[in-house]
């Protein structure tokens, strides 16, 4: 019936739009051929094959995305049905998901700093058999972590550019599900990697459960899961409200979740802390990405003419999320467990600009998540130095005296703590500025003033490192500081360049997080 229809004229094959989708093309497709390489190549070649393929992968997907960006016009556009939108933020989102994910994947690609890398094959892999010790002695990498975390990144700059919410809820598990096996691969402390890996795997579960149950909701009222649909239905429509914000409060906390938002971020201390630390860098640096480019969509596509009924509802969130993360963090004595805090910190920060709604909130909060995961990868690869005899020393009190061990690495972390608290000179400082100053345009001066007291607050935490690392002694028998490989080395240079240029020179930055707003 279908076919004859279509002979007839009366459908016609939607238009795709292929050099606006390429990136996304280009990641899903090597994901798929990185597979292959699992299944195929001999393992002797499974290392240098799948760090090849992701970094010319990674390579290419910026290429064709510089190439459409220099030619496309300032509108945005809709594809594959309207179900993808190409606009000026996505494109900012592609970039800085493809930027940090080279990063990333450096830190995932090292052997040096680990021996024989960070993961091993098989997650069930009980310690201390005798599969275990082997894979411990081995020379050789495991690399199964590398298409997962292709996929993983294609999921995420399918869902920052989600149109509507069935294709943002595949490209939600598309994300998600590789991530729960990638927190599991630790070859060091396995017991806690596989904890955190259920821990992040039921957790997840269950917000994808709230966001397909949000979307059932808004699929009742307004008979469509486009965003703009959904816009127009809440715009002009007589049907009672309580479908769209049932549906909508339950579909935002799908969404809170995936920004370690409080208080819906219970994953994130336990899965930050037994994740492999790449892995750890590569989900507090992306996923944050991810999750607030969705939010911001949702939001501004979708409920910009109903924000009076629940902004009041997001500046509680905001705040019980800065409460959370600036004085939980105070508490904590491990390094991984006290970044974990600061993101859920950070994402109260993030929050106060998405509920801003206006281009001036957009940019600064873009510009932020720019900032923020950078500055974050950078800080998870000097984390990955420090070691003792069971692998990564993590508590506080083994960075004591860490300054008279390793100079270099002690200012390298000072510097990124300090962008993290938002002193001046850092991208820390611009970005909370930026964010901070849309949200006073906008009449929330004093969800701006919360913020800043809970900002100073954090910034304790932060300062307490430095001077554990500048005046306390070192332990006789404290740990070493590794030297870094040259995948290392190019991950935590090339965060720390970047958090110091946006903080010094902003300007380019802010500008292309500015050039325009959503397409639908």
């Amino acid at each position: 019936m279908i076919h004859v229809l279509a002979q007839q004229g009366q459908i016609a094959a939607p238009p795709i739009e292929y050099a606006a989708i390429l990136p996304v093309l280009i990641v899903l497709g090597a994901a798929c051929v990185s597979v292959l390489f699992e299944a195929f190549l001999p393992r002797h070649m499974r290392w240098p094959g799948q760090v090849v393929l992701c970094l010319l992968t990674l390579v290419g997907a910026g290429v064709s995305l510089a190439v459409y960006v220099s030619s496309s016009p300032k509108a945005g556009l809709t594809t594959l049905s309207g179900a993808i939108s190409v606009d000026k933020p996505a494109l900012f989102l592609w970039g800085t998901l493809l930027a940090l994910a080279l990063g990333a994947v450096l830190l995932i690609a090292d052997r040096s700093v680990e021996p024989g890398g960070a993961f091993v094959a098989q997650a069930s892999i009980r310690p201390g058999t005798f599969q275990d010790r082997a894979q411990v002695g081995s020379t050789g990498m495991q690399t199964e972590v590398f298409p997962l975390t292709l996929f993983a990144l294609g999921g995420m700059m399918t869902f920052c550019a989600a149109n509507d919410l069935l294709t943002m809820f595949i490209a939600l598990e598309v994300l998600s599900l590789p991530l729960y096996l990638m927190c599991g691969l630790a070859r060091r402390r396995r017991l806690l990697s596989q904890e955190s890996a259920v821990k992040y795997f039921l957790l997840g579960a269950f917000s994808s459960a709230f966001f397909l149950y949000g979307l059932a909701l808004l699929y009742g009222y307004a008979n469509s899961v486009k965003l703009a649909d959904i816009a127009n239905a809440a715009a002009g429509s007589d049907r009672s409200d309580t479908l769209l914000f049932a549906g909508m409060g339950l579909l935002v906390v799908g969404l809170l979740f995936k920004g370690s938002v409080g208080p819906f971020h219970t994953w994130t201390p336990d899965v930050y802390q037994g994740a492999p630390t790449p892995v750890t860098a590569f989900m507090a640096a992306c996923t944050k990405v991810a999750a607030f480019g969705g939010i911001l969509r949702v939001l501004t596509v979708g409920f910009e003419s109903t924000s009076w009924e629940w902004r009041g509802v997001l500046w509680a969130v905001a705040i019980v999320s800065m409460v959370i993360g600036a004085i939980l963090g105070l508490t904590q004595t491990d390094v991984k467990r006290m970044i974990a805090y600061s993101s859920i910190a950070h994402a109260g920060f993030l929050l106060v600009g998405t509920i801003a709604m206006t281009e001036q909130g957009l940019s600064g909060t873009l510009f932020y998540l720019l900032a923020y995961g950078f500055t974050t990868l950078a800080a998870f690869g000097v984390v990955s130095l420090v070691r003792d005899s069971s692998g990564e020393a993590t508590h506080l009190s083994a960075w004591a005296g860490l300054a008279k061990r390793s100079p270099v690495l002690a200012g390298v972390f000072t510097f990124l703590l300090l962008a993290l608290a938002g002193i001046p000179l850092t991208s820390g400082f611009v970005g909370k500025f930026v964010v901070f100053s849309a949200a006073l345009q906008d009449g929330m001066a004093p969800l701006v003033v919360i913020a800043l007291v809970f900002s100073a607050v954090a910034a304790f935490f932060y300062l307490r490192v430095v001077v554990l690392m500048y005046f306390s002694q070192p332990a006789a028998e404290g740990p070493t500081v590794s030297v870094p490989g040259a995948f290392t080395t190019a991950a935590i240079t090339l965060g720390v360049i970047i958090t110091l240029l946006l903080g010094v020179l902003p300007s380019f930055a802010l500008g292309w997080a500015g050039a325009g707003t959503f397409a639908f």
